[in-house]
Protein backbone atom coordinates (compact mmCIF):
# COMPACT_ATOMS: atom_id res chain seq x y z
CA UNK A 1 0.00 0.00 0.00
CA UNK A 2 1.39 3.49 -0.20
CA UNK A 3 2.97 5.11 2.48
CA UNK A 4 0.43 7.91 4.15
CA UNK A 5 2.56 11.37 4.91
CA UNK A 6 3.15 12.29 8.69
CA UNK A 7 0.19 14.70 8.91
CA UNK A 8 -1.75 12.90 6.51
CA UNK A 9 -4.03 10.24 8.38
CA UNK A 10 -6.50 11.18 11.67
CA UNK A 11 -9.08 8.62 12.94
CA UNK A 12 -9.91 6.31 15.44
CA UNK A 13 -9.16 2.51 14.94
CA UNK A 14 -10.45 -0.74 16.58
CA UNK A 15 -7.88 -3.83 16.45
CA UNK A 16 -8.22 -7.01 17.60
CA UNK A 17 -4.82 -7.44 19.55
CA UNK A 18 -3.10 -10.96 19.30
CA UNK A 19 -2.25 -12.17 22.13
CA UNK A 20 1.64 -12.15 22.41
CA UNK A 21 2.41 -8.34 21.21
CA UNK A 22 1.91 -5.71 23.73
CA UNK A 23 -0.25 -2.64 23.47
CA UNK A 24 3.07 -0.70 21.94
CA UNK A 25 3.51 -3.87 19.56
CA UNK A 26 0.45 -2.72 18.65
CA UNK A 27 1.14 0.67 18.01
CA UNK A 28 3.97 0.40 16.36
CA UNK A 29 2.28 -2.08 14.00
CA UNK A 30 -0.33 0.67 12.90
CA UNK A 31 2.94 3.22 12.47
CA UNK A 32 4.26 1.02 9.99
CA UNK A 33 1.11 0.24 7.89
CA UNK A 34 -0.12 3.95 8.11
CA UNK A 35 3.06 5.72 7.94
CA UNK A 36 1.67 7.97 10.67
CA UNK A 37 4.38 9.21 13.12
CA UNK A 38 1.73 9.73 15.66
CA UNK A 39 -0.08 6.58 16.69
CA UNK A 40 -1.28 5.93 20.35
CA UNK A 41 -3.80 4.07 22.13
CA UNK A 42 -6.69 4.51 24.94
CA UNK A 43 -6.86 1.69 27.03
CA UNK A 44 -3.53 -0.71 27.62
CA UNK A 45 -4.05 -4.73 27.40
CA UNK A 46 -1.33 -7.02 28.67
CA UNK A 47 0.52 -9.12 26.35
CA UNK A 48 -1.34 -12.00 27.01
CA UNK A 49 -4.44 -10.43 26.53
CA UNK A 50 -6.77 -10.14 23.43
CA UNK A 51 -9.06 -8.24 21.88
CA UNK A 52 -10.36 -4.49 21.60
CA UNK A 53 -7.57 -2.47 21.62
CA UNK A 54 -8.41 1.40 20.70
CA UNK A 55 -5.75 3.18 18.38
CA UNK A 56 -5.47 6.46 17.89
CA UNK A 57 -3.90 8.22 14.33
CA UNK A 58 -2.55 11.27 13.62
CA UNK A 59 -4.38 14.29 15.52
CA UNK A 60 -7.11 12.04 16.74
CA UNK A 61 -4.69 11.13 19.57
CA UNK A 62 -5.84 14.32 21.24
CA UNK A 63 -9.15 12.48 21.52
CA UNK A 64 -7.15 9.78 24.12
CA UNK A 65 -8.47 11.99 27.34
CA UNK A 66 -12.02 11.72 26.12
CA UNK A 67 -12.02 7.56 25.20
CA UNK A 68 -10.55 5.84 28.82
CA UNK A 69 -13.22 6.40 30.80
CA UNK A 70 -15.79 3.93 29.23
CA UNK A 71 -16.64 0.82 31.19
CA UNK A 72 -14.92 -2.26 29.26
CA UNK A 73 -16.32 -6.04 28.51
CA UNK A 74 -13.97 -9.12 28.98
CA UNK A 75 -14.19 -12.88 28.79
CA UNK A 76 -11.73 -14.08 31.14
CA UNK A 77 -10.53 -17.48 32.49
CA UNK A 78 -9.74 -17.99 36.06
CA UNK A 79 -7.87 -21.31 37.49
CA UNK A 80 -7.69 -21.90 41.12
CA UNK A 81 -4.94 -23.98 42.98
CA UNK A 82 -2.07 -21.45 42.37
CA UNK A 83 -0.75 -17.70 42.56
CA UNK A 84 1.73 -16.26 40.36
CA UNK A 85 4.08 -13.12 41.21
CA UNK A 86 2.05 -11.55 38.20
CA UNK A 87 -0.98 -12.70 38.74
CA UNK A 88 -1.31 -14.40 35.32
CA UNK A 89 -0.38 -17.16 33.40
CA UNK A 90 3.21 -15.10 32.29
CA UNK A 91 4.11 -15.29 35.61
CA UNK A 92 5.87 -17.52 38.01
CA UNK A 93 4.20 -19.23 40.33
CA UNK A 94 4.65 -18.84 43.87
CA UNK A 95 2.12 -20.44 45.99
CA UNK A 96 0.13 -23.55 45.52
CA UNK A 97 -3.02 -23.86 47.78
CA UNK A 98 -5.56 -26.53 47.78
CA UNK A 99 -9.07 -25.70 46.49
CA UNK A 100 -11.90 -26.66 48.19
CA UNK A 101 -14.36 -28.79 46.61
CA UNK A 102 -17.10 -26.44 46.65
CA UNK A 103 -14.99 -24.47 44.23
CA UNK A 104 -15.96 -26.91 41.37
CA UNK A 105 -19.54 -26.97 41.95
CA UNK A 106 -21.56 -24.31 39.27
CA UNK A 107 -24.07 -23.03 41.51
CA UNK A 108 -21.77 -22.47 44.18
CA UNK A 109 -19.42 -20.48 41.75
CA UNK A 110 -22.73 -18.90 39.47
CA UNK A 111 -23.39 -17.46 43.15
CA UNK A 112 -20.45 -16.34 43.65
CA UNK A 113 -19.53 -14.81 40.20
CA UNK A 114 -23.06 -12.34 40.76
CA UNK A 115 -21.81 -11.53 44.02
CA UNK A 116 -18.78 -9.67 42.79
CA UNK A 117 -21.12 -6.80 41.20
CA UNK A 118 -20.70 -3.68 42.95
CA UNK A 119 -18.35 -0.87 43.82
CA UNK A 120 -15.27 -1.37 45.91
CA UNK A 121 -11.82 -1.09 46.66
CA UNK A 122 -8.77 -3.14 44.44
CA UNK A 123 -5.48 -3.37 44.63
CA UNK A 124 -3.88 -3.22 40.98
CA UNK A 125 -1.02 -6.22 40.55
CA UNK A 126 2.54 -5.47 41.56
CA UNK A 127 3.26 -5.95 37.63
CA UNK A 128 1.54 -3.06 36.52
CA UNK A 129 2.44 0.46 34.08
CA UNK A 130 1.34 1.77 37.35
CA UNK A 131 3.86 4.76 38.32
CA UNK A 132 5.58 4.70 41.54
CA UNK A 133 8.36 7.75 42.20
CA UNK A 134 8.54 8.06 38.84
CA UNK A 135 9.14 4.69 38.08
CA UNK A 136 6.65 2.09 36.44
CA UNK A 137 5.60 -0.60 39.01
CA UNK A 138 6.73 -3.60 36.67
CA UNK A 139 10.23 -2.31 36.55
CA UNK A 140 10.91 -2.14 40.37
CA UNK A 141 8.77 -5.38 40.97
CA UNK A 142 11.02 -6.65 38.31
CA UNK A 143 14.70 -5.54 40.07
CA UNK A 144 13.47 -7.79 43.31
CA UNK A 145 11.62 -4.31 45.20
CA UNK A 146 9.06 -3.84 47.01
CA UNK A 147 5.52 -2.49 45.42
CA UNK A 148 2.95 -1.27 47.58
CA UNK A 149 0.21 0.78 44.99
CA UNK A 150 -2.42 1.96 47.12
CA UNK A 151 -5.99 0.50 46.41
CA UNK A 152 -8.34 2.47 44.06
CA UNK A 153 -12.37 2.59 43.54
CA UNK A 154 -13.62 0.11 41.31
CA UNK A 155 -16.86 -1.28 39.81
CA UNK A 156 -18.03 -4.84 38.79
CA UNK A 157 -21.33 -3.61 36.43
CA UNK A 158 -21.78 -7.06 35.94
CA UNK A 159 -20.86 -10.82 36.18
CA UNK A 160 -21.60 -13.90 34.72
CA UNK A 161 -20.16 -17.95 34.82
CA UNK A 162 -20.28 -19.02 31.40
CA UNK A 163 -19.01 -22.45 32.73
CA UNK A 164 -16.33 -24.75 35.21
CA UNK A 165 -14.21 -26.86 34.11
CA UNK A 166 -14.07 -29.12 37.05
CA UNK A 167 -10.37 -29.77 36.78
CA UNK A 168 -8.17 -30.49 38.02
CA UNK A 169 -7.31 -27.85 38.07
CA UNK A 170 -10.26 -26.02 38.50
CA UNK A 171 -11.60 -23.26 35.89
CA UNK A 172 -14.10 -20.24 35.89
CA UNK A 173 -14.67 -18.93 32.73
CA UNK A 174 -16.69 -15.85 33.18
CA UNK A 175 -17.98 -12.35 31.51
CA UNK A 176 -17.34 -8.77 33.67
CA UNK A 177 -18.10 -5.46 32.64
CA UNK A 178 -16.03 -3.31 34.56
CA UNK A 179 -15.49 -0.01 34.99
CA UNK A 180 -12.00 1.91 34.32
CA UNK A 181 -8.84 1.26 35.62
CA UNK A 182 -10.35 -2.30 36.39
CA UNK A 183 -7.29 -5.05 36.84
CA UNK A 184 -9.02 -8.68 35.49
CA UNK A 185 -5.80 -9.86 37.09
CA UNK A 186 -6.16 -8.66 40.70
CA UNK A 187 -9.88 -9.87 40.29
CA UNK A 188 -8.71 -13.60 39.40
CA UNK A 189 -5.68 -12.89 41.82
CA UNK A 190 -8.93 -12.06 45.14
CA UNK A 191 -10.84 -14.42 43.87
CA UNK A 192 -8.45 -17.28 44.79
CA UNK A 193 -8.07 -15.39 48.43
CA UNK A 194 -11.67 -14.90 49.07
CA UNK A 195 -12.45 -18.50 48.59
CA UNK A 196 -9.21 -20.01 50.83
CA UNK A 197 -7.02 -21.12 47.83
CA UNK A 198 -5.04 -19.60 45.30
CA UNK A 199 -5.79 -18.35 41.51
CA UNK A 200 -4.58 -16.44 38.51
CA UNK A 201 -5.36 -15.33 35.15
CA UNK A 202 -4.90 -17.73 32.63
CA UNK A 203 -7.37 -16.02 29.34
CA UNK A 204 -8.36 -12.67 28.62
CA UNK A 205 -9.98 -11.25 26.13
CA UNK A 206 -11.50 -7.77 25.38
CA UNK A 207 -15.42 -8.38 24.18
CA UNK A 208 -15.74 -4.39 24.30
CA UNK A 209 -14.50 -1.07 25.29
CA UNK A 210 -17.35 1.92 25.13
CA UNK A 211 -18.89 1.69 22.10
CA UNK A 212 -16.48 -0.65 20.45
CA UNK A 213 -16.81 -3.89 20.15
CA UNK A 214 -15.25 -7.08 18.85
CA UNK A 215 -17.26 -6.51 15.59
CA UNK A 216 -16.13 -3.30 14.67
CA UNK A 217 -12.52 -4.77 15.49
CA UNK A 218 -9.69 -5.09 12.37
CA UNK A 219 -6.64 -7.37 12.71
CA UNK A 220 -3.46 -5.76 11.79
CA UNK A 221 -3.07 -8.22 8.77
CA UNK A 222 -6.37 -6.56 7.53
CA UNK A 223 -5.50 -3.52 7.77
CA UNK A 224 -2.03 -4.29 6.27
CA UNK A 225 -4.10 -5.32 3.04
CA UNK A 226 -6.18 -2.93 2.61
CA UNK A 227 -5.78 -0.15 -0.05
CA UNK A 228 -6.72 2.58 2.20
CA UNK A 229 -6.60 2.13 5.96
CA UNK A 230 -8.71 5.40 6.44
CA UNK A 231 -12.03 3.52 5.20
CA UNK A 232 -11.13 1.13 8.26
CA UNK A 233 -11.66 4.28 10.93
CA UNK A 234 -14.35 4.33 13.39
CA UNK A 235 -16.35 7.50 12.94
CA UNK A 236 -15.09 9.61 16.08
CA UNK A 237 -18.38 10.88 16.68
CA UNK A 238 -20.09 7.43 17.33
CA UNK A 239 -17.20 6.63 19.83
CA UNK A 240 -16.85 9.48 21.82
CA UNK A 241 -18.68 9.34 25.46
CA UNK A 242 -18.95 13.20 25.22
CA UNK A 243 -22.23 15.12 24.19
CA UNK A 244 -22.33 16.25 20.78
CA UNK A 245 -23.34 19.44 19.25
CA UNK A 246 -23.97 20.12 15.36
CA UNK A 247 -22.83 23.13 14.29
CA UNK A 248 -22.94 25.34 10.81
CA UNK A 249 -20.25 26.34 8.59
CA UNK A 250 -20.39 29.99 9.74
CA UNK A 251 -20.14 28.51 13.60
CA UNK A 252 -16.99 25.88 11.85
CA UNK A 253 -14.99 28.69 10.85
CA UNK A 254 -14.96 30.07 14.06
CA UNK A 255 -14.42 26.72 15.48
CA UNK A 256 -11.12 26.39 13.41
CA UNK A 257 -9.87 29.37 14.49
CA UNK A 258 -10.11 28.79 18.02
CA UNK A 259 -12.84 30.79 18.92
CA UNK A 260 -14.75 31.06 22.38
CA UNK A 261 -18.44 29.78 21.35
CA UNK A 262 -21.81 31.25 23.33
CA UNK A 263 -22.97 28.98 25.67
CA UNK A 264 -26.67 29.13 24.75
CA UNK A 265 -25.59 26.93 21.47
CA UNK A 266 -25.96 23.92 23.92
CA UNK A 267 -28.33 22.65 26.68
CA UNK A 268 -27.90 24.10 30.32
CA UNK A 269 -27.93 20.84 31.67
CA UNK A 270 -25.17 19.66 29.63
CA UNK A 271 -21.79 19.62 31.78
CA UNK A 272 -19.72 18.83 29.11
CA UNK A 273 -16.68 18.28 27.90
CA UNK A 274 -18.94 18.74 23.82
CA UNK A 275 -17.98 17.59 20.91
CA UNK A 276 -18.45 19.69 17.91
CA UNK A 277 -19.21 18.11 14.98
CA UNK A 278 -19.65 19.40 10.84
CA UNK A 279 -20.76 17.90 8.22
CA UNK A 280 -20.25 14.70 10.32
CA UNK A 281 -16.56 14.93 11.24
CA UNK A 282 -15.41 15.82 14.48
CA UNK A 283 -13.61 19.64 14.50
CA UNK A 284 -12.96 19.82 17.75
CA UNK A 285 -13.43 19.82 21.56
CA UNK A 286 -14.92 22.08 23.66
CA UNK A 287 -15.64 23.07 27.66
CA UNK A 288 -17.38 25.67 29.46
CA UNK A 289 -16.56 28.20 31.17
CA UNK A 290 -18.07 30.91 33.19
CA UNK A 291 -19.84 32.55 30.41
CA UNK A 292 -19.09 31.16 27.34
CA UNK A 293 -17.82 27.89 24.99
CA UNK A 294 -13.85 27.57 24.99
CA UNK A 295 -11.98 24.90 22.81
CA UNK A 296 -9.81 22.09 24.41
CA UNK A 297 -8.38 20.89 21.23
CA UNK A 298 -9.31 22.10 17.67
CA UNK A 299 -8.94 19.81 14.50
CA UNK A 300 -8.66 21.89 11.41
CA UNK A 301 -9.24 19.36 9.11
CA UNK A 302 -11.68 17.29 11.15
CA UNK A 303 -12.10 13.79 12.40
CA UNK A 304 -14.07 11.35 10.01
Amino acid sequence: MTTRGATDLSGILCVDKPAGMTSHDVVAGVRRITGERRVGHAGTLDPMATGVLVVLVGPATRLAPYLTSEDKLYSARVVFGSATDTDDAEGQVITTLPVPQEVADNGFATGKVESLVGTFEQTPPAYSAIKLAGKKAYDLARAGKEVNIAPRTVSILDARLDGIVEGPPVVWNLTVRVSKGFYVRSLARDLGVSLGTAAHLVGLRRLASGKLTTSNARTLDILEDADDVGEKFIPAREVLEIDAMSVSDAIAEKVSSGMQLPSLLVDDDQAGPFAVVARGRVIAIYARSEHSLVPEAVFPGGIT
